[in-house]
């Protein structure tokens, strides 16, 4: 008898073996080699895609030219150019024409910048401009005036190119009656305010013509701009000169990183080869001009001035015929506060703007070309639209003699330590010879725009200016040649606290009495009363003193 409670292994079971659940192992490997080979070609088009990406980035950097490596802070001063950054080497292929001396019988290719009602068209055609064949940028199409809005967005575009310079109070006010305060252009890289111009033009060019370069004709404030701005923007310069250019120049345009050709014996000589080789080889030919890029970065000056010194009277530029600075900075300061008196100043030598504004149109005057000491101040009026703001926005114009000049430059030595040409002096002179005395007690700014002086016209310009100082003077007068008199001649000299620079005597050719002796001294005194009176004292012990006139 069998027990209820068996065990269960004695109940029969019927158990069947299932399928199989999962797929056979070969489909699956088979669906993971497919899935990663897609994954792989998926990741190789991106990779491709975006090393592809990189090499434009890369080489539209190598193209568009580095403008400022710099961090620029607002009111400080920065250094000009780029760090650790040299010029492009120069393909020697391109001077394979520069010896030939055959002349240029077609045009060039000249920029033109066009006025437009908006300042974002304006600097849209400046990047997008080209080229068009003229022998000088034509300005008929320029029948508007450069806006307050151009004149800031060359400011914001080249600061951190240029130096901010500072505009100082003047110690010479106390002498002249008036708040005069210097606006030290001078100080510039170049020595010259054309660098704000020329980077702002250089900077608006478009890409191609920036790698195909840019040459230039003269040894001016303007050439050297060019040299050393086009170097920083790793822009191919090069400068013809004449045979007759100072060496000092030729040296100081090679080390800015420019490709200095001398080339003829006049200045006109190398303009020609200037353009026959900016023809043959695809450069961009510059020369001073009054483009509305170039006035619009020389305008910055104004916006400077005015942020600096506040409450300004009047403000004097140099002018003549390269009157750029004195009509963009007027646009400048004219729009901020229509009440300030703009004053230009010119050489009685050379009145081109003068004559310009009387004829209504430019005047060349042939008498004033390579004048070395005028410099840019010389040159001819370059253009209409420079005029027409001129004529529109400058309250006066003055003329100044080269005397004036000169003692110009001598108050700027003695009293600001400042070594400038005559461009940069001229300014000041227009105060020097009393022509604006309506400016008495006033608040005056004066734009020293350029110090690129020579050494020899230096020491030349300074001599000249102590004599006409009443500084150093000269007589003549016949002693007897016996022991004792030289002495007591230089016994009275001592007393009256004259310093003896030279002193002769002439023996043979005297005229006078036998065992005399004629004395010719040079000596230096402290100013005119001191020189009078010196003067008189001489002519009551000498009667016969002979006093040399300047």
């Amino acid at each position: 008898m069998v027990s209820p409670r068996a065990s269960p292994r004695a109940r029969p079971t019927d158990m069947t073996i299932p399928g199989p659940l999962l797929p056979p192992y070969g489909v699956v490997v088979g669906v993971l080699l497919r899935l990663v080979v897609y994954l792989v070609a998926v990741l190789y088009s991106y990779a491709e895609q975006l090393f592809l990406k990189k090499d434009d980035n890369k080489i539209k950097k190598q193209h568009i030219p580095a403008l400022c490596d710099l961090r620029c802070c607002k009111n400080v001063p920065v250094r000009n150019g780029l760090i650790g950054q040299k010029p492009p080497s120069i393909n020697p292929e391109r001077l394979k024409d520069f010896g030939e001396e055959d002349y240029l019988n077609g045009d060039v290719k000249t920029w033109e910048m066009k006025i437009v009602s908006r300042n974002e068209e304006l600097l849209r055609d400046a990047l997008s401009s080209i080229p068009q064949a003229s022998s000088r940028t034509s300005l008929a199409s320029c029948n508007k005036l450069i806006r307050f809005e151009d004149i800031s967005a060359a400011a914001f575009k080249i600061q951190c190119g240029v130096q901010k310079t500072p505009c100082m109070y003047s110690r010479l006010s106390k002498q002249y009656g008036m708040d005069i305060y210097l606006k030290k252009e001078f100080l510039q890289y170049t020595g010259s305010v054309k660098e704000r111009g020329v980077l702002y033009l250089l900077m608006s060019l478009p890409q191609d013509q920036q790698r195909k370069g840019v040459i230039v004709a003269s040894d001016s404030n303007f050439s050297m701009a060019v040299a050393y701005h086009a170097s920083e923007l790793r822009i191919p310069v090069f400068v013809i000169v004449s045979t007759s250019t100072a060496p000092a120049r030729v040296k100081m345009c090679r080390d800015y990183g420019a490709m200095v050709i001398s080339y003829g014996t006049t200045a006109k000589d190398s303009q020609v080869h200037a353009r026959r080789l900016a023809q043959e080889n695809g450069y961009l030919y510059l020369e001073e001009e009054d483009s509305a890029v170039y006035l619009s970065g020389l305008g910055t000056v104004g916006l400077e001035m005015y942020e600096q010194v506040p409450k300004l009277d009047a403000v004097i530029f140099p002018a003549g015929g390269h009157c750029g600075l004195l009509a963009g900075s007027a646009a400048a300061l004219k729009h901020l506060n229509p009440h300030i008196s703009i004053i230009g100043v010119e050489s009685e030598s050379f009145p081109v703007l003068q004559q310009s504004l009387k004829a209504g149109h430019p005047t060349e005057d042939q008498a004033c070309n390579n004048h070395h000491f005028y410099g840019d101040v010389s040159g001819v009026c370059f253009g209409s639209n420079s005029l027409q703001l001129t004529g529109k926005l400058v309250d006066k114009v003055v003329a100044v003699r080269e005397e004036d000049i000169l003692i110009s430059m001598l108050r700027l030595l003695e009293y600001e330590r400042a070594t400038v040409d005559a461009e940069g002096a001229i300014g000041l002179a227009a105060l020097v010879a009393g022509k604006l005395p309506e400016l008495k007690g006033k608040r005056v700014a004066v734009v020293i725009c350029s110090g690129n002086l020579e050494l020899h016209l230096l020491q030349q310009c300074i001599a000249h200016a102590l004599t006409l100082d009443n500084r150093v003077c000269r007589f003549s007068l016949v002693i007897s040649d016996c022991p004792g008199d030289m002495s007591k001649l230089l016994e009275i000299l001592a007393r009256e606290e004259a310093r003896v620079l030279d002193i002769k005597q002439e023996r043979t050719f005297v005229t006078s009495e036998l065992f005399t002796v004629e004395v010719i001294c040079t000596v230096e005194t402290r100013d005119k009363i001191h020189t009078a009176q010196l003067r008189n004292v001489l002519l009551e012990r000498y009667p016969r003193t002979v006093w040399t006139e300047r």
